[in-house]
Order: structure tokens, then C-alpha cells, then sequence
């Protein structure tokens, strides 16, 4: 069976999948041949752009008999379990498994080395020059909001799958698995890009596993939720049962946040033009919130900043887990206003007396995301609520 062929003559590849299932062509597709090979790889990139539906995968492999790859979430998500081929397995132990991720987790570098976490960088272009996403190598975070400030336009490129294949490669070459968490495909196809990736690698390393997760988080709370992962990896579960963790708490990292200025967000389209001129006329500093699907989604319309540290410390009090008993970690993260982030950790720690680690921590946004909020953005991350929209 020529997949590429067919494929090219129904020009559509859902007309494609749904011909091969009801004419019996796919069962016809042998285990364990370079033809189930391709089908899996041809079904599942196209499930993970959206362009056919979980049902649609299922019924294909169900009847090539991979079925075993995948399982429906509670939420009805296709969850992807690669289970390697160890046919050729050649008996070396792995050393375990690692948990990888991108620049965008907001982070300090040395809480991540700490944690053995290893990262990838995203890409920022500005003023006609291509950066690294690097903790402040390539620029310095004064530098960059300096030229924000002064009207840089910055924008920004995901990790490739070639970067991907790059920090991956020595680390399975040293014998790990890997648990890879990317940003929320919400706000970035990155993973996307990182399960074609991990694809390739799975060829380079038939009898290593590697898992790819959608986060549904950004900055600081992506980073919060890395470390939940840290912890449990820490205290000994193992790669699957983590993996059914992560899964499981993901939505329950809250994202709040404002802006104080809307510039980045007009610009970006996550505010209109004529939102944001009203929202400057009347002094408004909207509230935002991440939703279910990893997208940035207006909450509320606050009239005046000095109103919005108080709306956001009742808004951590209405989802926190256990509310104003709430003993989990909180994280701040900010676009270069440090009175503003300061201001919301002091009524934060005023009202949540038993936060984990003693208070809530402050990180500085980083360039990738600070290309999209620009200057004067908080924001407030913690566990609570299951996120339902």
C-alpha cells in the first residue's frame, strides 16, 4: 500500500483515514512492518495538528492492533503511551529518566540545574537580530525590557524539532527516558514540534521511552508545575505513574494575571485595539486568567491598578486549594516592575500565612514571554481549582 500516494489523491486526510476504515484497507496494515510504522506516524501527526478527530485514531489503530499505544482521558483527550520495541533490546539498564522542558518555564538557570531539570531555549528576534531565549546570555533582561520601553517590537520563534533532537539525544545516549513538558499549546505550537521530534528520536532509540506532555501552563506556572513533577520524581515514582500525575494536576495550577500596560497585548492580538484604547481612557487594568485549554482569556475589568492587588489576592482566596489556608508553593512572576510584583507578594503573604517555602517567590519574566506581555505585567500562580473553561 503506497500511504503517500493515497494519501496525495484524496487530498484531504480525513476523507483519506475514513476511506481507509470503512474499505478494510487499514486492516490489512501488518504488525510490526514498516507499513504500521508509517500509518502510526502518518495518523498520529495529523491528530496532533487537528485534523482528525480521537475517534478516528482509535478506530485505525484498533484495527492494526496498536490500539495498546493509546488511551481516551477523562476529558476525552487522546493520550499517547509509546511502549518501545524491545526486540532488539540489548539488556543495558536505563539509568532511569529525566524531565526536560523550555526557557519559557520562567525559572531562575540555577533552580533548574538544582532540580535536574534540562531545557531547551525558545528564539526572540529584535531590532532585525535572532536570540536565545537563555536566562540573559544572549541579552540581558535589562537590555531587553530597556528596548521595549523604548518601542522595540520583539518577536519570537519555538524550539525546532532539530533542537529538540539535540538535547535529547545525549541524554538517552547516557541510557534515560525522558518525560518532556512543553508550554501550553494553547499559546504555541511547540508541542507540536516536539512530538514530531520525539518521533524521530524513538527511530534513533528503539528501546529508550519518551513521553511528551502538554503543560496548559506559561512562565512561572509552567515552572510551578515542573517542580510538582521534581518533587514526586524526587520522592521515587516512577516514569508512569508520574506521567499520570502530571496529567492529573496540571489544570489545578492557577494563572492570574495584569497589565498595567497593554501595549504587547494590542499588539499580539490578545487585546483589541479598541478594548485597549477604552481600557487606557478609562484607567482600566484587566485581570486575565489561563482557561482549560492553555489559553490567555480575559477574567475581569478592573477600574485602576491600585484596585487590581486586592481583586487578585480575593481571586487567590476563591481557588486556592484550602483557601486562605492554602500551604502550597506561590510563585509571582513580572515584566520589569518589581514595586508591582512586590506590592501583590506582601498582601499575598499577609493573607496566606502557611505558604510552602515560607512565602511566595518572585521570577522575572523571561524574553519569549515578555515579548507577548511587555513591560508592567504580574502574575500570580499557584494550586487550586481545577480549571473549567
Amino acid at each position: 500500500m503506497d500511504i503517500a500516494a493515497v494519501n496525495a489523491a484524496f487530498g484531504d486526510p480525513a476523507v483519506f483515514f475514513n476511506v481507509m476504515i470503512l474499505s478494510g484497507t487499514v486492516s490489512q496494515v501488518k504488525k510490526g512492518t514498516v507499513a504500521e510504522e508509517t500509518v502510526h506516524s502518518l495518523v498520529f501527526r495529523h491528530f496532533m495538528a487537528g485534523i482528525i478527530p480521537a475517534f478516528t485514531v482509535l478506530k485505525i489503530f484498533k484495527r492494526i492492533h496498536i490500539f495498546r499505544h493509546f488511551r481516551l482521558s477523562t476529558r476525552g483527550d487522546l493520550w499517547y503511551n509509546h511502549t518501545p520495541n524491545t526486540s532488539n533490546y540489548t539488556g543495558e539498564k536505563s539509568m532511569g529518566f529525566l524531565l526536560t522542558c523550555s526557557s519559557t518555564v520562567d525559572l531562575s538557570e540555577e533552580r533548574l540545574s538544582e532540580r535536574n531539570i534540562k531545557w531547551a531555549s525558545f528564539h526572540f528576534q529584535i531590532d532585525g537580530q535572532d536570540y536565545l531565549d537563555d536566562y540573559g546570555h544572549s541579552m540581558s533582561l535589562e537590555e531587553f525590557y530597556r528596548r521595549e520601553r523604548e518601542g522595540a517590537a520583539p518577536t519570537t520563534s519555538q524550539v525546532n524539532t532539530e533542537e529538540y533532537i539535540e538535547l535529547w539525544k545525549p541524554l538517552m545516549e547516557d541510557g534515560n527516558d525522558i518525560l518532556h513538558v512543553s508550554l501550553s499549546s494553547g499559546i504555541s505550537g511547540t508541542f507540536n514540534s516536539a512530538n514530531i521530534a520525539a518521533d524521530d528520536i524513538r527511530e534513533l532509540f528503539p528501546d529508550r521511552r519518551i513521553y511528551v506532555m502538554d503543560s496548559l501552563c506559561a512562565s512561572a506556572g509552567y515552572g510551578l508545575f515542573m517542580e510538582e513533577l521534581a518533587d514526586k520524581r524526587d520522592e521515587g515514582m516512577d516514569f508512569d505513574a508520574l506521567i499520570e500525575y502530571g496529567e492529573s494536576i496540571k489544570l489545578r495550577v492557577n494563572h492570574w494575571f495584569f497589565a498595567s500596560d497593554l501595549t504587547s497585548l494590542i499588539r499580539g492580538g490578545r487585546v483589541s485595539p479598541a478594548v485597549g484604547k477604552v481600557a487606557s481612557l478609562l484607567k482600566i487594568c484587566p485581570l486575565f486568567k489561563v482557561n482549560s485549554e492553555g489559553k490567555l482569556i480575559s477574567a475581569s475589568k478592573v477600574r485602576t491598578k491600585k484596585k487590581v492587588f486586592p481583586e487578585i489576592v480575593r481571586v487567590m482566596g476563591q481557588h486556592a486549594e484550602n483557601g486562605t489556608d492554602y500551604a502550597g508553593r506561590c510563585y509571582i512572576s513580572y515584566s520589569d516592575c518589581p514595586d508591582d510584583a512586590n506590592e501583590v507578594k506582601k498582601r499575598i503573604e499577609e493573607a496566606f500565612p502557611n505558604l510552602r517555602d515560607g512565602g511566595v517567590e518572585l521570577f522575572r519574566i523571561g524574553t519569549t514571554i515578555g515579548a507577548h506581555t511587555g513591560v508592567a505585567t504580574v502574575a500570580l500562580f499557584f494550586m487550586g481549582d481545577e480549571r473549567s473553561e
